[in-house]
C-alpha cells in the first residue's frame, strides 16, 4: 500500500471534517437551516445557471486540444465526461481527470495518454486564468489591500520582512535552476510545463475561441458568486469583495475535497474584510458550497447513467 496516495486522500477529508466542526462553532446549525429557509433561491438558480454555463463551455473548448491531435469526439460525450469528472473530484482529489480521459477512452477510442495530456494542457489554461483574476483582484483594491498593510505600518519591520523575503526567494530561486533534487526538478518541470503549455496554446489553430471559452468559463465562475449574494437578505458585498471571495473560494476547493469545510470558513474570512459579520459569512459560504456540490452530484450523477445509454450502439 502507497502510505503517500492514502494520505493525500486521508488528510484533506480529515481537515474538511475539522473546518466543519469549526464554521458550525460560528454558525450553528439551527441558525444555519434558518438561512437555508430564508434564502432566495431565483438568485441561487440564475448562480448555477451560470455554472451550467461554464461546464457546456470547457467541454465545448476541450475539442479545440483534441482536433490537432485528429480527435472530433461528439459534444454530448464531452460535456458527460466533464460533469462525470465534476462529480468524481468531490469524492477523491485529482480523480476527475483520470476519469474523464478514461471515459473518451472508452466511448470515443481516443488514447487514454493524449486525452490526460490535453487535459494538463486544460489545467495550466485554467491556472493562467486563476492568476490573471489574482492579478485583476491586486489591480482594483491596491488602495485597499495597502490600507490594510500599512495599518499598523512600522518602517523597520516591513523593510526587515521585505529583506527576509526577498533573500529567501532568491536562494528558492537559485536552488531551483541549479538542484538536482527531486523537489527541485519537479518544480523546474512545472514552470517548464506551464511555459510548453502557454506556447502551445498561442500556437494552436484555434487559439482565439480557446481564449474566449477560458475567459468566458471564469467569467461565468465569478457570475455564479455574483449571482448567489442577493439569495442571502440583506448581503452586500462591493467587487472588490466577490473579486477576493471568489479567489478565497476557489482556492479552499484545491485544497481539500470540492471544498468541504474550508470553502465556508475561506469565504467569510475574505468576506469580513469588508465589514460583513463571520456569521453571516459562513451562512453564505455554505449556501453556495451546498448549491454547487449538489449541481455537481445531480448532473455528475445523471450524466454517468446517461453515458452507456447516449452509447448505447457503440
Amino acid at each position: 500500500m502507497d502510505i503517500k496516495k492514502v494520505l493525500k486522500i486521508i488528510i484533506p477529508l480529515i481537515l474538511g471534517g475539522f473546518l466543519v466542526w469549526y464554521s458550525l462553532t460560528i454558525v450553528s446549525p439551527e441558525e444555519l437551516v434558518q438561512y437555508f429557509k430564508s434564502a432566495n433561491y431565483w438568485w441561487i438558480a440564475l448562480g448555477l445557471f451560470f455554472g451550467i454555463l461554464s461546464h457546456l463551455s470547457r467541454a465545448y473548448r476541450w475539442r479545440f486540444l483534441l482536433e490537432p491531435l485528429g480527435y472530433k469526439p461528439k459534444f454530448i460525450n464531452s460535456t458527460l465526461a466533464v460533469l462525470v469528472a465534476y462529480l468524481m473530484n468531490i469524492f477523491l482529489p485529482r480523480a476527475g481527470e483520470v476519469t474523464r480521459a478514461a471515459v473518451m477512452t472508452n466511448y470515443e477510442n481516443i488514447p487514454f495518454e493524449k486525452g490526460f495530456g490535453t487535459i494538463v494542457a486544460e489545467r495550466l489554461a485554467d491556472l493562467i486564468m486563476m492568476l490573471i483574476v489574482v492579478g485583476i483582484t491586486l489591480f482594483i483594491q491596491f488602495d485597499f489591500i495597502w490600507e490594510l498593510l500599512t495599518k499598523d505600518f512600522n518602517p523597520v519591520k516591513t523593510f526587515g520582512s521585505l529583506l527576509i523575503v526577498s533573500i529567501v526567494f532568491t536562494a528558492f530561486i537559485l536552488y531551483i535552476k541549479k538542484g538536482k533534487s527531486n523537489f527541485a526538478i519537479k518544480v523546474k518541470g512545472f514552470f517548464l510545463g506551464l511555459k510548453e503549455g502557454v506556447f502551445s496554446i498561442l500556437n494552436m489553430k484555434n487559439k482565439w475561441a480557446f481564449i474566449f471559452h477560458t475567459v468566458f468559463i471564469w467569467a461565468m465562475y465569478i457570475a455564479m458568486f455574483w449571482a448567489t449574494i442577493p439569495a442571502v437578505d440583506g448581503l452586500e458585498v462591493p467587487v472588490g469583495g466577490i473579486l477576493i471571495g471568489f479567489i478565497a473560494g476557489g482556492f479552499s476547493i484545491a485544497a481539500t475535497n470540492g471544498g468541504v469545510g474550508l470553502y465556508p470558513v475561506a469565504v467569510a474570512s475574505a468576506l469580513a474584510l469588508f465589514g460583513i459579520d463571520k456569521v453571516t459569512g459562513n451562512a453564505f459560504g455554505w449556501i453556495m458550497w451546498t448549491a454547487q456540490t449538489a449541481m455537481i452530484i445531480v448532473f455528475g450523477g445523471l450524466a454517468f447513467l446517461l453515458l452507456p445509454v447516449v452509447n448505447k450502439n457503440k
